[in-house]
């Protein structure tokens, strides 16, 4: 064989080299997504995730303010790629744990996974594995794209544990703001922008998503949200963690932003406004919840919120109250509109520089609890509780809310029914 031949058989291997090489590394994703769907009968939201090798489907309740992905590894965990998360190591450092478990020779980081509904949490190791995520370029879900070894750290939680969650469901997807909260590993993992958004589903039947990555989120109808389509104010942070369970000196990972005031019909309602503010005990303050189902407040705002709203609807008789609200009215008493039942547009200040506000429509803050009676989604959450206004699920449904965690920062889209989308709407056939 002549020296061209053997230069071009050379150039040739080099070529198909390189070919299979690119053909088995897959690009970096823009974002990935997960479908989120909404329990009938436990109204929790529910993912599914892959991990483990080989892959198995895991089925999760969403728990935005949780610190940390975690699973039963006490009932059928099996997985060459599990990797206990030791102690001198980083995640365990940045996790806040106080505890190691010591054997054979090596010592494992250990945390405590908590389950918020039935209140109880256990200690259980902190491991890493493998985990597989639909990519997407915003606007259909792409291919599966599994993240390297060790992957992405999470907590051993017992069997025991899962009591109170819906049925199938084997841990908790934790989004919480903290170096080994879902959304920070997996852009750690996947080299993804460190945000996340997400969008509930009101519906038991439709699916609602969350993007973890960059924009755009694009909607059926053509709804194109970009950064700049969001209006955002920042997050604050509270130095005592607010979890149920937690070790000495952890700070909170839920996501507190900074309500200054609350408008019923552009009237401020008379509160004590130092309850809005998080004190150096970790209590007070406003944080969004995917547990608590409606909005709670603190009694004395709960109260003074209450009358106001009744004040606004003075003209419309109520009707026997239904647990656990305490204002309800006929349905056909109340008009109807674009953005729910025509009721008084509920704002919450923050703390901008420009002053924006959060507004809630009817579609959010009213409830119906049969085809006869709306009551007003608003709970009573006690004197003195951990926190003044948590914000929950029913006020935030078919909303788009963007986790800016790189820059501190929640962005919120308002109502999609404004844009004539739901949550519902983004596009779940697959281009792969």
């Amino acid at each position: 064989m002549d020296v061209s031949s053997i230069s071009a058989l050379f150039f040739l291997s080099l070529l198909l080299l390189f070919s299979s090489s690119t053909a088995k590394t897959p690009s970096r994703p823009r974002a990935l997504l997960l479908q989120v769907t909404k329990d009938a009968t436990t109204k929790q939201y529910v993912t599914v995730i892959r991990q483990r090798t080989p892959l198995v489907p895991v089925k999760l309740t969403v728990d935005l303010g949780q610190r940390f992905l975690w699973v039963d590894c006490e009932k059928g965990y099996v997985s060459s790629s599990y990797k206990p998360v030791p102690c001198d190591s980083t995640p365990c450092k940045r996790s806040f744990s106080g505890a190691c478990a010591v054997g054979n020779n090596h010592s494992t980081c250990v945390h405590d996974p908590y389950n918020p509904f039935i209140h109880t949490s256990t200690g259980g190791e902190l491991a890493q594995d493998v985990v597989s995520l639909q990519s997407t370029d915003g606007s259909n879900p792409g291919r599966f794209i599994r993240s390297a070894r060790p992957g992405v750290v999470f907590g051993c939680g017992a069997t025991f544990l899962l009591e109170g969650l819906a049925n199938g469901v084997k841990g908790i997807a934790g989004l919480g703001n903290g170096f080994i909260g879902l959304p920070s590993q997996l852009a750690a993992a996947f080299q993804l922008d460190p945000k996340f958004a997400i969008c509930l589903s009101s519906s038991t039947t439709s699916k609602g998503v969350i993007f973890f990555g960059n924009s755009p989120y694009i909607y059926l109808v053509n709804r194109d949200f970009a950064n700049n389509d969001f209006v955002y104010t920042p997050f604050f942070k509270n130095p005592v963690s607010t979890s149920g369970s937690y070790f000495r000196g952890e700070p909170s990972m839920e996501y507190f932003i900074g309500v200054k005031s609350i408008k019923i019909i552009g009237n401020v309602v008379p509160i004590n406004i130092t309850l809005l503010t998080i004190a150096k005990n970790g209590i007070r303050g406003t944080k969004i919840s995917t547990v608590d189902p409606y909005t709670k407040l603190e009694t004395s705002i709960y109260n003074a919120f209450i009358k106001a709203f009744v004040k606004s609807l003075a003209k419309v008789p109520r009707v026997k109250p239904v647990a656990p609200f305490r204002v309800c009215y006929n349905s056909t008493r109340l008009g109807s509109t674009r953005v729910g039942p025509g009721v008084p547009p509920i704002e919450l200040v923050l703390g901008n520089k420009n002053a924006a506000s959060w507004t809630i429509w009817g579609v959010n803050s009213i409830v119906a609890v049969n085809n006869e009676v709306l009551c007003l989604g608003f709970v009573d959450g006690r004197f003195e509780p951990t926190t003044s206004i948590v914000i929950g699920a029913h006020q935030i449904e078919d909303n788009l809310l963007q986790f800016d965690i790189a820059n501190k920062r929640m962005g919120f889209s308002s109502s999609l029914l404004f844009s004539r989308t739901t949550s519902a709407n983004f596009n779940f056939t697959s281009k792969a």
